[in-house]
């Protein structure tokens, strides 16, 4: 990893300034992405804004800044986006201070201004060196997220056109899967749910391969194809259907037939148990069976110490005794077979016999 300490003057980092929105904000001249495409955006207060001009007019030192290096040449604002922001817009005439715009100073007043040097640090390495040391700064102001960070160590035509599709406000990935997805498009939530689907969880080693492609529709078809699937298998929609991890399923059952009709008295019957302690967890377990999704309702430990006594303190598997801390509760006729969590469906099993038998 190369980190090299630079002084740029206000007058080079406000050069070429350039804020298209949610296209994002250039400056320095075009090289420099304050705010990449899609990219979130934190508005500083007033007084946040405020005070950063106050310390430039009167020569008092800014934080270091960091800016990534990427391959071809140009550089990316990773911690200082805010300071930056402030500087340009000021300079370009997008507020005043006390009544007084940039053009309202006098000539040395300015002079002074553009003279000012900031102190940046440009990061240049491999991607994984980036990543690690982006994480290990990442510690004050407005964090990044991971996928925000990524998005700077693998920026290229394959990453900006990934973003149009899952990273703008309203954008086709929101549009179409809003109602099952958790987290916010600006936020990278949706795009690093897609990689992570589409990669297996190898978010970084796709990034990696498709850093250059000339686009994502690849990842687009796929995510399309995710939620179609999941609307046509479970055509009724409920609340509990938001954040299901739907692409690890449609991977793995994408290629099964179900029925959807027995699917749904099944999704149905389960969101009126009491004991399935976790609604979400119904859609995966309808498709594999798998009760560990349900977070199923535990004995209390007062229906524990109920069965312990009437059983003596005696597990009814090996019939050796054992102290009450000593052994876990059973549900005596399985909760996959109706039983429920009561105090008269409890029984008190040893620890080695209950794990046995819960691995079975």
């Amino acid at each position: 990893m190369k980190i090299e300490l630079k002084e740029i003057t206000i007058k080079k980092l406000t050069d070429g300034f350039l804020d298209s929105a949610e296209a994002g904000v250039v400056a320095y001249s075009g090289k420099l992405d304050i705010r990449p495409p899609y990219q979130r955006e934190f508005i500083y207060k007033d007084k946040q804004r405020d005070a950063v001009i106050d310390s430039v007019r009167k020569d008092f030192p800014l934080n270091v800044m960091y800016w990534a290096v990427r391959k071809d040449g140009h550089f990316e604002v990773i911690d200082g986006q805010q300071r930056t922001l402030s500087i340009c817009q000021y300079v370009n005439g997008d507020f005043s201070i006390d009544g007084l715009a940039f053009h309202n100073l006098q000539d040395d007043q300015q002079e002074q201004i553009l003279g000012y040097k900031l102190m940046v640090y440009f990061c240049s390495g491999t991607d994984s060196e980036k990543l690690d040391w982006f994480r290990t700064i990442n510690i004050a102001g407005e964090e990044h997220t991971d996928q925000e960070l990524r998005n700077a160590v693998y920026a290229g035509p394959w990453t900006a056109d990934a973003k149009r599709y899952f990273s703008k406000t309203g954008c086709p990935a929101y549009g179409l899967a809003s109602d099952y997805m958790r987290g916010s498009p600006i936020r990278q939530d949706y795009l690093e749910t897609a990689i992570a689907w589409r990669s297996g969880g190898e978010i970084e080693e796709y990034m990696s391969k498709h850093q250059h492609d000339k686009n994502a529709t690849q990842l687009w078809q796929y995510f399309q194809k995710v939620i179609a699937w999941v609307k046509a298998t479970f055509p009724v929609y409920r609340r509990e259907m938001k954040g299901v991890d739907w692409g690890v399923l449609y991977n793995q059952f994408k290629d099964k037939e179900f029925d959807t009709d027995k699917l749904e008295r099944q999704v149905a019957k389960l969101m009126m148990d009491d004991d399935v302690g976790r609604k979400s967890g119904i859609y995966p377990y309808v498709l594999d069976g798998d009760e560990r999704h349900l977070n199923i309702r535990a004995f209390s430990d007062n229906m524990k110490r109920e069965a312990y006594e009437r059983q003596k303190g005696v597990c009814v598997k090996c019939k050796k005794k054992f102290q009450l801390d000593e052994m876990e509760a059973d549900h005596i006729k399985p909760w996959h077979e109706g039983g429920k969590t009561t105090a008269a469906n409890c029984q008190m099993l040893c620890k080695d016999d209950n794990r046995r038998k819960s691995g079975k």
